[in-house]
């Protein structure tokens, strides 16, 4: 009985200071991710708030529609993992409609929803521009894309933007490893698997100066992660005249630890209720 009361006390133990680590290095990660957003360059990175994005992109995205005056737009979003967690989840939340693209199953059945169309399918630099358009048709008009595909990034979005595919806000994941001015771009490979190491997309340099030649500004990355960057069409620049004239002040450096807890755990029953009403 004695050895069995030992066994247990020690299990316990085991599972209490593994949560007692987690919770610090949470602790940690919030605080490091708190002061990068209070210390930054860029005013427009203190409104970064997570939802339903990874970390704080939903915040960014509320106040770049707010001061755009959008209500009840159109959105597309490539690569949405599971459903679960994404940067236009928040945007189903408030109303607009949307067409998401991946190559996994999400976690929730859309044939209902009247706001939400998913389809699962491998995106190419051959059939992007045709996704774009079917979304077009079923929306009338794009107000923002997202794009987060772990590699060939750079090379789907100039697809878009050559084909006069141009929303008012587009967001897109951008290598932060390569400080400004560097310029890297991967290889096209329409076959590119990530495998977690540094090659994938392209510099934060490289994306701007694409977006610069279709009428675009940089006007934030999120703080967070040094993850995605927002960019909006260059007419609308005057509703934002606290962002620096600088890349460099703009450019928010790597920081990929997430913490393993925050809130309460998502439920599907959220996010159905989100996409039906």
């Amino acid at each position: 009985m004695r050895k069995f009361i030992r066994k247990q006390l020690v299990r316990i133990a085991r599972i209490l200071r593994g949560s007692y680590v987690d919770s610090f290095r949470d602790i940690l990660i919030y605080k490091a991710q708190n002061n990068r957003k209070k210390n930054h360059s860029n005013p427009i990175v203190l409104y970064g708030e997570k939802c339903f994005s990874q970390t704080d992109e939903d915040g960014i995205t509320i106040e770049i529609i707010n001061r755009l005056g959008i209500n009840n737009g159109g959105f597309v979003e490539f690569g949405v993992g599971d459903g679960m967690e994404n940067n236009t989840l928040i945007l189903l939340s408030l109303g607009w409609k949307g067409c998401w693209f991946g190559g996994q199953d999400i976690t929730f059945n859309v044939e209902n929803s009247v706001k939400l169309n998913f389809k699962k399918t491998w995106i190419t630099k051959e059939n992007i521009v045709d996704l774009c358009q079917s979304a077009q048709k079923q929306l009338t008009k794009i107000d923002l894309i997202s794009l987060d595909l772990d590699g060939n990034d750079y090379h789907f979005i100039k697809e878009i933007l050559e084909n006069n595919i141009t929303p008012t806000v587009f967001v897109a994941e951008y290598n932060a490893k390569f400080i400004a001015p560097i310029e890297f771009i991967i290889d096209y490979n329409g076959n590119h698997h990530w495998t977690g190491d540094d090659y994938f997309g392209a510099s934060l340099t490289s994306l701007n100066i694409l977006f610069e030649k279709f009428d675009y500004s940089l006007i934030c990355c999120n703080s967070a992660t040094g993850s995605n960057a927002f960019f909006i069409k260059k007419e609308f620049m005057s509703l934002f005249p606290e962002v620096p004239s600088s890349l460099n002040d703009i450019y928010c450096s790597p920081f990929y630890e997430l913490p393993k807890n925050f809130g309460h755990k998502q439920s599907v029953k959220t996010i159905e209720q989100i996409i039906n009403s």
